[in-house]
């Protein structure tokens, strides 16, 4: 099973999802809530970054997000599709060509995801479709801290549509390698993603987070472990290493 990993966003003055899937990805989010101050709160979190790297892998979401001097564990999970409900959506996208050449272009036609609803396939979410979790004391569905997470992962769905897609059930490579199995000749190379940047806001202090490098796991992990737990088993050891590092305690 393969897992992203996406280094932690700065702190933000503002930023909403502008694609229409991510738009889709919030409001999923917001028809879940029970609780709009936390919602509203969860979007200030996300803006303060004071959320972690975060994991993608399919089904579930994960990131260490800071609250004062404690850090959470928050997950994020979503349903991923059956081997024939991605059949039938690969077989949507191979029809028509420009829906190949939009995804390659890292967008995600409307049209090509609604002709998969017909289908059967729902790829977007909706609600209720977004199941959070973390060892914070609050019980709220969702806390302020998987509210900040699902923010910023509606900003990673605007720059790269395929982590919607490895969510939903599909790593990128395995995906175009199913794509290619059902069109005449070669597919053109993906356009490069890049993951832009707001300039720092005026929000109060937060912890200082560290900055990391994507973690992309392709290797079997050890018996009894998922990937995506391996990774974060990870993020969390070099995490402690670094404060470790900043405070002393490790010596060379």
């Amino acid at each position: 099973m393969t897992a992203r990993g996406f280094a932690a966003f700065p702190k933000v003055k503002r930023r909403v999802a502008t694609t229409w899937w991510g738009k889709t990805w919030v409001k999923a989010l917001e028809d879940t809530a029970l609780d709009t101050t936390l919602l509203r709160l969860g979007r200030r979190y996300a803006h303060a970054g004071v959320v972690g790297p975060i994991t993608v892998s399919p089904g579930r979401l994960h990131a260490q997000v800071h609250d004062n001097d404690t850090v959470h564990s928050t997950t994020v999970l979503i349903p991923v599709l059956s081997e024939v409900h991605w059949g039938r959506f690969l077989d949507r996208v191979a029809e028509n060509p420009a829906h190949i050449a939009a995804l390659l272009a890292n967008d995600m036609p409307r049209d090509l995801v609604q002709a998969a609803e017909e289908s059967g396939v729902d790829l977007v979410p909706g609600i209720g479709d977004l199941e959070p979790e973390c060892d914070c004391d609050g019980w709220e569905l969702p806390c302020r801290h998987a509210a900040a997470l699902a923010f910023q992962v509606g900003w990673l769905l605007d720059a790269d549509p395929f982590v919607l897609l490895l969510l939903k059930g599909k790593p990128e490579q395995e995906l175009l390698d199913a794509l290619r199995l059902r069109v005449a000749g070669p597919l053109t190379t993906r356009t490069p993603v890049v993951v832009s940047v707001e300039p720092a806001g005026q929000l109060p202090p937060r912890p200082a987070l560290p900055t990391t490098t994507p973690v992309v796991l392709q290797v079997e992990p050890p018996p009894g472990f998922e990937a995506a737990e391996l990774v974060a088993l990870m993020e969390i050891a070099a995490n402690r290493a670094r404060s470790l590092l900043r405070s002393g305690t490790l010596e060379g």
